[in-house]
């Protein structure tokens, strides 16, 4: 039987070098593009009908930014994992793109080993990213205050919501977690929201360094 090929779809508004990510992804069988947008409203309009499993998506885009679409679509296909494939440096645009549902973040110009390596590597649940941008990542978290245990707000978790944030920290989709727990795909979206609410926090990646803090 046939494995079927991972669906990808692309949002740059650069003719040229989206011709040379759709040629990247056709060159491999194990990679199908499915869909390539040059803006923002237009991926929107049209990712909820694709449904692809991973977005590899641009910053700079005319009318909506990057980030912005990333927020939108977070909502619309939680099970989507979305690449940003840019050539900001900038440690607020990182932690902005990450925090509102982005997985990955690479810089331009990037190889095609290392651009189909990071699409299996977030499939997998990892959070790939270039290393100057991996380094940025790891010197403004030492630049946060280390948590007080007195009071902790992991401690004020429920026993499901501190299991759901492990397995978050494991590197599990949500879907999986569902799988997991015999539950819809909508009540684990619940219970991360309270997780989020009661650590005071807005993405995975921070709620994960609470628990690892804690």
């Amino acid at each position: 039987m046939k494995t079927p090929r991972t669906e990808v779809c692309i949002v740059e508004d650069d003719p040229g070098l989206r011709r040379s990510l759709e040629d990247i992804l056709g060159g491999d069988p194990e990679f199908v593009c499915t869909g390539s947008f040059g803006s923002g409203e237009e991926a929107l309009d049209r990712l909820t009908f694709l449904h692809p499993q991973v977005v590899l998506m641009d910053i700079n885009l005319p009318g909506m930014s990057g980030v912005d679409c990333v927020a939108r679509l977070a909502g619309l296909l939680p099970d989507t994992q979305i690449i940003m494939l840019t050539v900001y440096d900038d440690t607020d645009v990182i932690f902005q793109s990450l925090s509102v549902g982005a997985s990955g973040y690479l810089l331009k110009p990037v190889r095609r080993a290392q651009l189909l390596e990071a699409i299996r590597d977030v499939l997998c649940g990892g959070a790939p990213m270039s290393s100057s941008i991996a380094r940025c990542v790891v010197q403004a978290f030492r630049r946060f205050p280390p948590v007080s245990r007195e009071g902790d707000d992991i401690a004020q978790l429920s026993p499901r919501e501190r299991e759901i944030l492990e397995l978050l920290a494991q590197g599990l989709l949500l879907k999986e977690i569902a799988v997991h727990f015999k539950i819809t795909h909508s009540t684990v979206q619940t219970h991360i929201g309270r997780i989020y609410k009661k650590l005071h926090v807005h993405s995975r990646a921070q709620a994960v360094a609470r628990l690892k803090g804690a």
